[in-house]
């Protein structure tokens, strides 16, 4: 077996479990799950309609490059989302089966496990994607605490040259998860040129773009940053999007990547053994989510009318404020996170995540450790609801 598999952390979730094992919630209160960023808004009828119009595709090997078809309905949203300018559908394009699977292929195609020292950077908090994708690909993760002293944002200055000499791929999360956090065009210049110094290739996850609170400021991307900086061949990055949050779609698998034609030609033959094609009825129904941006407004506003409930109901008893952006609430904890976690589930039967379970100790901190991380996936009633016992909880305390 390959060995790397023995570095693996058990998921969040799996941690989650045991956390509760033994416990019996009271009866007299539902269960309320904000503990997974599954999206629990109505999938738009025009999407279910599609794949029931294309059922016939079901009956065809698809093929890894995809339809140009869903490619230009990508490359139209991109040029739209981000005042791009022309993003070529055929070379700088590529339909993924959900972010997921494609940011943990992403580094088995880009790292060079045989050059000595193989390093990927990571936030932290992070993804766990992120971490096994490092330890599969035969490198070694490095984690960039990201802290409330420096706004949760991942402080580059800080990694020292000897280390930035071994990076292979850094991986970014904008909107993040779990912060909420938007890298600014600054900051996003300054890794640009590091890549430009080190040779490194970024992977910018982008799957919570589509949830803000500011029509006249949407965050900032990869792509964008690099075109307003005048790096129009993306040279060195690749950005990750998905329909998951954007359409309440998790369950359709669909996503993209794109950027760097260069790098995009290799992961197409890497994928092309990989056996990811993503299926023509879900293509079809894809190219009409990306090119349909009425449901997306309407999303937008359920979520921005639960965070203005949720917020300043939670700020009155937890150090929490709104997010820069995404579906979170990143809530410092007055006891330890795993504590209240565990007896908010206890006696009220709300679901939570224990930060420190989405982060790893570097620099000798567990920057997850005292947080936990509240997804506002469920319909007003329900976490408005939440909150209520959220705070019935605290005063508790």
């Amino acid at each position: 077996m390959n060995p790397n598999l023995t570095r693996l952390h058990s998921y969040p979730f799996e941690k989650l479990r045991h956390l509760f094992d033994g416990l019996t919630p009271p009866a007299g209160f539902s269960p309320i799950r904000l503990s997974i960023g599954e999206p629990q808004h109505p999938t738009p009828a025009f999407i279910r309609q599609a794949i029931a119009d294309q059922l016939d595709g079901l009956a065809t090997y698809p093929t890894t490059l995809g339809g140009i078809e869903v490619r230009q309905a990508i490359a139209s949203w991109l040029q739209r989302r981000y005042a791009l300018p022309a993003i070529n559908p055929a070379t700088q394009v590529l339909p993924v089966n959900g972010s997921r699977e494609a940011l943990f292929a992403f580094a088995q195609c880009v790292v060079d496990p045989s050059r000595n020292g193989a390093k990927v950077l990571c936030p932290n908090p992070f993804y766990q994607i992120y971490e096994g994708a490092a330890f599969l690909a035969g490198a070694e993760p490095v984690f960039i605490n990201n802290v409330a002293d420096n706004n949760f944002g991942s402080d580059f200055a800080a990694v020292t040259e000897d280390v930035w000499r071994d990076v292979q791929l850094v991986y970014v999360c904008s909107p993040g998860n779990p912060t909420g956090r938007v890298l600014s065009l600054d900051e996003w210049q300054h890794l640009f040129e590091l890549s430009d110094r080190h040779d490194f290739v970024i992977a910018a996850d982008e799957c919570y773009s589509e949830i803000y609170f500011d029509d006249a400021a949407p965050p900032i991307g990869a792509l964008e940053a690099a075109s307003r900086l005048g790096r129009s061949d993306f040279r060195n990055i690749v950005m990750f999007s998905s329909l998951s949050k954007r359409s309440n779609v998790p369950g359709l698998r669909s996503g993209f990547v794109a950027g760097d034609a260069r790098i995009l030609k290799d992961f197409l033959l890497y994928r092309t053994y990989h056996g990811c094609a993503m299926s023509t009825t879900v293509q079809a129904a894809s190219a009409l989510a990306w090119n349909d941006e009425a449901h997306v407004v309407e999303n937008r506003r359920l979520y921005r009318e639960k965070f203005a409930r949720v917020t300043p109901m939670l700020a009155r008893w937890l150090d929490v404020s709104l997010p820069d952006a995404g579906f979170y609430l990143w809530a410092r904890t007055p006891i330890a996170d795993t504590e209240f976690a565990r007896r908010l589930q206890a006696e009220y039967n709300v679901t939570v995540l224990p930060g420190s379970y989405l982060a790893r100790e570097s620099g000798g901190i567990n920057p997850g450790a005292g947080f936990v991380r509240i997804a506002l996936v469920a319909d007003t009633p329900e976490c408005v609801e939440a909150a209520e016992r959220i705070v019935a909880f605290c005063q508790k305390l």
